[in-house]
């Protein structure tokens, strides 16, 4: 088939190559977002999906909003059988969605109807999943509302990022999305409605969400730190100033700290929670670079019974 690819980020690049390398579809044109900002320059760049179909020499578009003119009409010059969709990152319209004759299918990082919207992974790991996966469904005008076509099941490790979890879903997804654009073509899949029971919303994280909240139980402040790991970044406050919290594991033998409470020692900073104390691996306090957090603790010199989150 002829194939136009919409996608952005690096965690789309893995299936882009996957078509790229078919000896049954043609990637005719990819679709990303116009480039962006980047940098303590703010230096406009291209995405990274941008920069692998410019290596491969194949036509780049970069609409400011999918329902441009100029853009459909070029699309429609196109004229491809499908659009395979990773992580493109802007709604599309009705305009666009009837140009291909097989539609636009995408690559979802979830098990749906679990997790729809913007950021399945972070829920997933942030909701303590232990298992996820990813999907290929056609895009409707709804909410990743679509019928599947295909599914992948992904274990959910207990010390995963979602930094860790989406790499390993971008490169399981790129065959579920070649095999699905295979199957389109031989005409052996078809898409199957979603069920109406077991919808859940994934909605982007926000700053505010990554924030720490040491009344928590561990468990959860754990899920937190690795389910904002790498964006938005878990953070707490101390000293007035916002600390990022890279790396952190629960102890389960020690309960004497109150709620945020700090102990540091040697090699190691606790913080107490709502159950047993978080140990602190690594940190990145404002301003500077990530360091190991006992460095940290001997740098700014905790006093006992000091605390973060205030």
């Amino acid at each position: 088939m002829k194939l136009v690819f919409a996608g952005t980020p690096e965690v789309a690049v893995p299936a882009l190559d996957a078509l790229i390398a078919s000896d049954r579809h043609e990637v005719a044109a990819v679709v990303t977002r116009p480039d962006a900002p980047a940098g303590r320059g703010r230096h406009l760049v291209a995405s990274p999906v941008a920069e692998r179909a410019e290596e491969a020499g194949i036509e780049v578009l970069k609409p400011a909003r999918p329902r441009d003119e100029d853009f459909l009409a070029r699309l429609r010059e196109i004229a491809p059988d499908c659009c395979p969709v990773v992580a493109y990152g802007a709604l599309l319209p009705r305009t666009a969605l009837d140009v291909p004759a097989r539609g636009w299918v995408n690559l979802h990082f979830s098990l749906l109807p679990a997790w729809r919207g913007a950021a399945p992974v972070q829920h997933a790991v942030m909701a303590g999943d232990e298992v996820t996966g990813a999907s290929t469904f056609l895009i409707e005008e709804g909410l990743d509302s679509g019928p599947v076509y295909g599914v992948l099941t992904e274990e959910v490790r207990p010390t995963d990022t979602s930094g860790d979890l989406l790499t390993r879903l971008a490169f399981a997804g790129a065959g579920l999305l070649s095999a699905t654009m295979d199957g389109i073509e031989d005409g052996t899949l078809h898409a199957v409605r979603q069920p109406a029971e077991g919808i859940t919303l994934a909605p982007k994280i926000t700053v505010e969400d990554a924030q720490v909240q040491w009344s928590a139980p561990a468990l959860r402040v754990d899920r937190v730190v690795r389910g904002c790991t790498p964006a938005p970044g878990a953070w707490t406050v101390f000293r007035g100033e916002r600390l990022k919290l890279i790396q952190a594991v629960p102890t389960l033998d020690r309960t004497d700290l109150a709620p945020g409470e700090l102990s540091a020692g040697k090699n190691h900073v606790h913080v107490g929670t709502g159950s047993h104390a978080i140990e602190l691996l690594w940190v990145q306090p404002q301003g500077k670079k990530p360091m190991r957090a006992a460095d940290w603790a001997r740098g700014v010199r905790i006093v006992p019974g000091e605390l973060v989150g205030i």
